[in-house]
């Protein structure tokens, strides 16, 4: 594997990443409203992060364009919602994920033929038309956008089992996405480690070799590109269930860009480092956009050379992300307490 991912953390970090979740846990308890609708955002990114890292981390291929099925779900959801009453969740969320992979498969059919920077480029190259065909399309919501009145409704047949089994509720709506973010999780690392995980990975580090051990990269390329434009259609449904706005910047190459640099942040080739990554890169950029004015010089405002500095600095000088960062510290803390007992051994013999 290549030096850039790190597939198995050390216990030490996978005990911190276990802190985090209890953390995640109770925070709607102890935290206000304010607070809980921002950890969710994060959610929702840290798993358009993962979507991603499944491209980039585990396949080696990296797209531009990966913003293009966020945002197409989250138009579907905003076509499929009245305006004046909820629609089900229960057959919009499916119907919104199977738009963004069928989305997915019919580009990917195009661009997985493509190598290095092509791909690059293809994936940009469609991403941008997909944008303008909103864009420029008032049926379509044009530059504006399209409002979503009201939040897909959790009812099973118009039952439901609690008082606080409705989206709107925002509590109901943080411990739906941490659910929802868990299982993707669950999912993507139990398919790292199948036999499909592995011959992706196997693809990334030496394409041709795989070619010629029986393995067809093309099929497996596609199939991994397809699943992550759902995986990242099924974020852009919870962003628009969210925000009850979809505009055609949320399909734009910025918040491509966005979800690459999370991905880099936090490391990649392990779907912890996308959601740890996703969290670092909101409170980063939240950082950054509060900069105060220093004599006729807003800082805040120019928050995207700062976050560009920061993600090269990053790259330089920790090229495996902040669980790389911890993973190398578990490593140093563990050889130092292994000398030491050698040393201490020697004295005593």
């Amino acid at each position: 594997m290549t030096n850039a991912n790190l597939e198995v953390l050390p216990r030490s970090v996978q005990v911190c990443l276990g802190l985090g979740l209890v953390a995640l846990l109770v925070f709607p308890l102890v935290g206000n409203e304010f607070y809980t609708q921002m950890v969710a955002r994060m959610l929702i990114m840290a798993l358009f992060a993962m979507s991603l890292d499944l491209l980039q981390g585990v396949a080696g291929l990296v797209s531009l364009g990966h913003a293009a099925y966020f945002g197409l779900a989250g138009y579907a959801l905003a076509f499929l919602t009245p305006q004046d009453a909820p629609v089900s969740l229960w057959w919009t969320l499916p119907v919104a994920v199977m738009a963004s992979g069928l989305a997915a498969l019919a580009i990917g059919f195009l661009v997985v033929r493509t190598h290095g920077i092509y791909f690059i480029m293809v994936t940009m190259a469609f991403a941008q038309m997909v944008f303008f065909l909103f864009f420029d399309n008032k049926f379509l919501g044009g530059s504006d956008g399209l409002y979503i009145n009201t939040k897909p409704d959790l009812a099973l047949f118009g039952w439901k089992p609690f008082a606080w089994w409705d989206l709107d509720n925002k509590i109901t709506f943080y411990y739906f996405t941490l659910i929802v973010v868990l299982a993707v999780y669950g999912g993507l690392r139990r398919l790292l480690w199948s036999p499909f995980g592995r011959a992706l990975a196997g693809i990334r580090v030496n394409q041709h070799r795989m070619k010629a051990i029986g393995f067809g990269s093309f099929g497996y390329k596609l199939t991994a590109f397809t699943l992550a434009g759902s995986l990242a259609g099924l974020a852009g449904y919870l962003w628009g269930a969210q925000s009850g706005f979809m505009n055609p910047d949320l399909m734009g190459f910025h918040m491509s860009a966005h979800a690459i640099m999370m991905v880099i942040l936090g490391g990649m080739g392990n779907f912890a480092g996308a959601i740890v990554g996703a969290f670092a890169f909101e409170i980063v950029l939240d950082v950054f956009k509060s900069l105060p004015i220093v004599g006729s010089f807003n800082l805040g405002k120019h928050w995207q050379l700062w976050m560009g500095s920061f993600i090269v600095l990053l790259v330089v000088f920790a090229p495996r992300g902040i669980l790389g960062l911890m993973a190398q510290f578990a490593a140093k803390t563990k050889t130092a307490k292994a000398t030491d007992a050698t040393q201490k051994d020697s004295g005593h013999g």
